[in-house]
């Protein structure tokens, strides 16, 4: 018997080892549950939304004014506050996953030294994790407002973006990036994220827009359903700029991916260009199938999904086509590039 805390204490640091004593791999690992524990909040959020759960739960930090947890309120089935109070019950998820990221990140010494810039990326996600709480119960209280709804979405896709910088930046070290592709290609990479961004902003305003609200009850408004807020805008125009959008990241990509084919660039990125044009152009297709069949909820949480691995992969391209080199290692040695740098003058 007496062995058994002993037996105990081992399986808890060997558990806890890959936190407290991290590895590149580990830590690498680490960041990467960062980045799928935050896209899987944007797309459950997204659920809660489209299942017009929104106001499932009609208070904040509660459920409900007499309750913390998911209780019965007036005219909302049962069903809706449950759905609420299971991504609120998500939240808390996310910043467990958070904080083990943001110790990682501390502990992480390749070398000897501890690296401030991975500790600042992976305090942006506890810190993050808070901001969302704070912004989810202001849409809550003011009734589903599409401006803060779009602001929320934009706050997640923020974060997701300052994970999957982690995630790279913590395999690498912190040399000044080498190119290894031609100028213009890195050129167009950068625009492929910018544009993205872009089409996300304008994304949220199409949702702000149309008939998918999150919610048909407004408990604030008299105890019965009631019009919940919604952008002073037409339909659509927003859906036109957003398929515009649509169609000039696509070019973008086309073009980027055929680039890096034909220029040489680094196998990785040649990967990242193929199914970066492949997700986009699935994409296009649920965007036209959606408008086209009457925005049904199932199929436009798919385009939402397809939003987030699109916005994952332009990140991942931007990347892909610099290098900073390896982390040192534990007598300060680098490795190997990861390709031959393209020329300055090239």
């Amino acid at each position: 018997m007496g062995s058994v805390p002993a037996d105990l204490t081992r399986s808890v640091r060997r558990l806890a080892a890959p936190v407290l004593f991290p590895t590149v791999t580990a830590m690498r690992r680490v960041a990467l549950a960062g980045v799928v524990a935050n896209a899987g909040l944007i797309m459950t959020g997204a659920a809660v939304r489209l299942s017009a759960s929104g106001l499932g739960c009609p208070d904040w930090p509660s459920c409900t004014s007499g309750s913390l947890v998911a209780a019965h309120t007036r005219g909302d089935p049962m069903i809706h506050t449950w759905i609420e109070f299971t991504n609120r019950v998500l939240t808390g998820v996310l910043m467990v996953v958070a904080v083990v990221v943001l110790v990682t990140a501390w502990r992480f010494r390749p070398g000897g030294a501890r690296r401030r810039g991975i500790v600042w990326l992976a305090a942006a996600q506890p810190l993050g994790v808070l901001a969302q709480a704070v912004l989810g119960g202001i849409v809550v209280l003011t009734d589903l407002n599409p401006a803060a709804v779009s602001l929320h979405f934009l706050l997640s896709s923020t974060i997701l973006a300052l994970a999957v910088t982690l995630y790279v930046r913590c395999a690498e070290s912190d040399a000044p990036p080498t190119r290894l592709v031609r100028r213009e290609v890195r050129v167009f990479a950068v625009a492929v994220a910018g544009v993205t961004a872009l089409m996300l902003a304008a994304g949220t305003v199409v949702t702000g827009t149309g008939p998918l609200a999150g919610s048909t009850f407004v408990p604030r408004s008299g105890g019965g359903p009631a019009y919940v807020p919604r952008y002073h805008l037409p339909l659509e125009g927003v859906t036109q700029l957003h398929a515009d959008i649509g169609w000039m990241l696509g070019t973008l990509v086309a073009v980027t991916a055929v680039s890096l084919q034909l220029t040489g660039a680094p196998a990785r990125a040649r990967r990242l260009g193929w199914v970066l044009a492949g997700l986009v152009a699935l994409q296009g297709v649920i965007g036209y199938s959606q408008y086209f069949s009457g925005l049904p909820a199932g199929l436009v949480w798919v385009h939402v999904a397809g939003s987030v691995l699109i916005w994952i992969a332009a990140l991942l391209l931007m990347f892909a086509t610099r290098d900073r080199g390896p982390v040192p290692g534990p007598a300060g040695a680098a490795g190997a590039p990861l390709a031959e740098p393209v020329p300055a003058e090239s």
